[in-house]
C-alpha cells in the first residue's frame, strides 16, 4: 500500500470520508470539510510523513465558523509607490528585525515592512522571553539546529546591541524516585547531544532554590538557558537595522502579489506598489498567506495561542532562575512543555504560557480559566504561588506548522523568495541564527544579478537607553547634572525617569504611543500598570510630538487614550 494510500486510510477511519489527502509537487494537501478547529489540526498532524512530502497544506475547511481576516491598518498613502529595494523583508517581529540586521552587512538595499505600528507587536511581544537550551528539541529538527546556534551566540548579539542578557539556567525538576533515577541517567543523554546538563539530587537542588517543592527529589540543570526582554532585543535589531541604512516602513500591510514566470515582480501593499527583487517572508502567523500571494505555498500554520502571567516584584524573591516541573503539561498537548516559572530579565516572575490551538490568529484575550490551570500546573513547582501577585495578563500566538518545525528555506516554485516561516518556540533563541542564514540566502538569490558584497560601512554596535536606576550614584548624580531630566522619577514603580521617556521618543526607530514608550523604557510594567505614571507619559508623548493630548494612542492609530476635557482650564 502506498504513503498516500495509508494516509487517507487513517483519515477515513478517524473522520469517515470526509478528509481526503492528495499529492501535490511533492507536497501533500488535505481537503475536505469538519465543524471543530480541533479536528481540522488533529487531521494535519495525523498526515504529516516528513521522508515522503516536502510539505503539508491542510485546505480543509471549517463549518460554521468564520476564520477572521487579517486586522489591516487605517493609513492609506502612496510613499512606497514605485520603490525598488534590494530586499523586502516582510515583518518586523524579532526575527525580521534580526534579518534586516544581517542584510544590511551586505552591499544591498533594504525595506523591512510591517502593519503594525511598532515593531515587534505579535508573538515577539507576547512570550516568556526564555533563551532555550534545546531540552525537549530532537535531533535532526530544523528548529533545534537554529536553537543550539542561536543560543551560542546570544551574548555577543547583546553585547554588540547593549541589551541586557542573563544565563540564568534552567532547573527541570522531577518528582519521585523512579523519576529522579531518570533524572541521573538522563544527564548523561543530553551530555551526548547536547544541551549540557548537570544532574543535582534533593539537597543540592533545594540549596540552590529553597522555596520551590519539597517533594522535588531531582533536578537537571541546564546553564546555556538564560532570560533577555524579546521586545527589547527586536527594537534593538530594528535600530541597528536602521542605524545601518535600512528603510523602516510600519503601519504597512502586504496586500497581494504579482508573480510572472516563477519570481514576484511586484508587492501590492496599502502604502503603495513595491517592486522588490528579493522577498524576505518572516510574516509570523500571517507566513502562509504571503507564500500563497507568492505562489509558493507548501506549509500551513495552525495558531497556537498561549497565556503568561507577570507577578509583582516581591514574588520573583523566590526563585533565582527558570524552574519547571517534568510531566506537567496535558497528555492532550502533545507539542507543550506545560509551561513553567521564568525570573525574567526586569526581576519579575512570569508563570505559564498553555497552549490552546485556534483559528484566530490574532486573539490576544485572556481567560480566567486558563490562567487558573496554569497556575495550579505550576503550584507543582511552587506551592506558595497565588494569583494575588499577579500584576497583567497576556496572550500571544504561535506560529506553528504541521510538521511542528520551521520552515528556512529558499522558495519551492518561486524563485525570488527566502521564507523564514514557522516560527514558534524557540523562535526568540533561533533567530540570530535563522538571521544569518536567510540574509546570506537572500545575498545569494541578489547575486544571480549582480555581484553582492560586503557592505564596508557596516557598524554592528548599537547603544541602548540609559537605565538611571541601574547607575552607580556617581554615575546617576554626573547624568542629573547633564540633563536634569533624569532627575525627575516618572514611573515610582520601576523608577524611570523623564529623561529615558524624552529618549525613547527620539530614537532611529522612534515610537510616539504609551505601549511604544512602556516596551522600550518600562513606565506602567509595575504594579499599578500605568495607574500612576500614565497620565504624566501621555503628557510628556504630547510635548515631545507637538500633538495634542486626546491624539495620543495607548498602541496603535485609532486607540487614544483621551476623549476629550470635561471642564475648562482656567489660567
Amino acid at each position: 500500500m502506498s504513503c498516500l494510500s495509508k494516509i487517507n486510510q487513517r483519515l477515513n477511519v478517524r473522520f469517515g470520508g470526509r478528509v481526503t489527502a492528495r499529492e501535490h509537487d511533492g507536497c501533500l494537501v488535505l481537503e475536505g470539510a469538519l465543524e471543530s478547529w480541533d479536528d481540522i489540526v488533529e487531521a494535519g498532524l495525523m498526515a504529516i510523513n516528513r521522508r515522503r512530502y516536502d510539505g503539508l497544506v491542510n485546505d480543509i475547511a471549517l463549518i460554521g465558523g468564520e476564520i477572521p481576516p487579517m486586522r489591516l491598518p487605517k493609513l492609506q498613502d502612496d510613499v512606497l509607490d514605485g520603490a525598488t529595494p534590494d530586499v523586502l523583508v516582510i515583518g518586523g517581529g524579532i526575527v525580521g528585525c534580526a534579518v534586516a540586521r544581517e542584510c544590511a552587512r551586505y552591499d544591498m538595499s533594504v525595506l523591512l515592512v510591517d502593519k503594525e505600528h511598532d515593531i515587534a507587536m505579535q508573538t515577539t511581544s507576547r512570550n516568556d522571553g526564555m533563551v532555550h537550551p534545546g531540552v525537549d528539541l530532537i535531533p535532526g529538527q530544523i528548529k533545534r539546529h537554529y536553537n543550539m546556534r542561536g543560543n551560542r551566540m546570544y551574548d555577543a548579539v547583546c553585547k554588540e546591541l547593549d541589551v541586557p542578557f542573563r544565563r540564568s539556567g534552567q532547573y527541570i525538576c522531577f518528582h519521585g524516585t523512579k523519576l529522579a533515577l531518570a533524572a541521573f541517567f538522563g544527564q548523561f543523554y543530553y551530555r551526548l547531544i547536547g544541551p549540557y546538563g548537570r544532574y543535582l539530587g534533593k539537597r543540592a537542588f533545594a540549596k540552590r532554590e529553597p522555596n520551590m517543592s519539597k517533594t522535588i527529589s531531582a533536578a537537571l540543570y541546564f546553564p546555556s538557558a538564560g532570560v533577555v526582554s524579546p521586545y527589547g532585543l527586536a527594537i534593538a535589531y530594528a535600530e541597528n537595522a536602521v542605524d545601518n541604512g535600512v528603510r523602516l516602513s510600519l503601519d504597512t500591510a502586504v496586500l497581494g502579489m504579482t508573480v510572472k514566470d516563477g519570481a514576484i515582480q511586484s508587492v501590492q501593499t496599502n502604502r503603495g506598489t513595491i517592486c522588490p527583487k528579493v522577498v524576505v517572508n518572516a510574516a509570523g502567523v500571517f507566513a502562509e498567506e504571503i507564500a500563497r500571494m507568492a505562489q509558493d505555498r507548501f506549509f500551513s500554520i495552525h495558531p497556537r495561542k498561549g497565556t503568561n502571567t507577570i507577578l509583582d516584584h516581591k514574588a520573583a524573591e523566590r526563585m533565582m532562575t527558570i524552574v519547571s516541573s517534568f510531566g506537567t503539561a496535558s497528555p492532550k498537548k502533545r507539542h507543550t512543555k506545560g509551561g513553567g516559572l521564568v525570573k525574567t530579565i526586569d526581576d519579575n516572575t512570569l508563570v505559564g504560557p498553555d497552549a490552546v490551538e485556534t483559528y484566530m490568529k490574532e486573539d490576544f484575550t485572556t481567560n480566567a480559566q486558563n490562567i487558573a490551570d496554569v497556575f495550579e500546573k505550576q503550584s507543582r513547582t511552587d506551592p506558595a504561588l497565588h494569583m494575588r501577585d499577579a500584576i497583567t495578563y497576556f496572550s500571544g500566538v504561535r506560529a506553528a506548522t504541521y510538521e511542528e518545525d520551521f520552515v528556512i528555506r529558499k522558495g519551492k516554485w518561486t524563485r525570488n523568495i527566502v521564507h523564514a516561516a514557522g516560527i514558534q518556540s524557540p523562535g526568540l533563541t533561533a533567530a540570530p541564527a535563522i538571521a544569518v542564514d536567510v540574509s546570506r540566502m537572500a545575498a545569494e538569490l541578489l547575486g544571480q544579478t549582480r555581484e553582492v558584497k560586503q557592505n564596508p560601512a557596516f557598524h554592528p554596535i548599537r547603544k541602548g537607553i540609559v537605565r538611571a536606576n541601574e547607575l552607580t550614584s556617581e554615575q546617576r548624580d554626573a547624568l542629573i547634572r547633564r540633563d536634569p531630566d533624569y532627575g525627575e522619577i516618572v514611573c515610582r514603580c520601576e523608577q524611570i525617569s523623564k529623561g529615558e521617556v524624552k529618549a525613547a521618543l527620539h530614537r532611529s526607530v522612534p515610537c510616539d504611543t504609551l505601549d511604544g514608550v512602556k516596551r522600550r523604557v518600562r513606565p506602567g510594567m509595575g504594579r499599578c500598570q500605568g495607574g500612576f505614571c500614565g497620565p504624566l507619559v501621555l503628557q510628556i508623548i504630547a510635548a515631545e510630538t507637538g500633538r495634542p493630548l486626546e491624539q495620543i494612542d495607548k498602541s496603535a492609530p485609532g486607540g487614544e487614550v483621551l476623549y476629550g476635557t470635561i471642564k475648562e482650564v482656567r489660567p
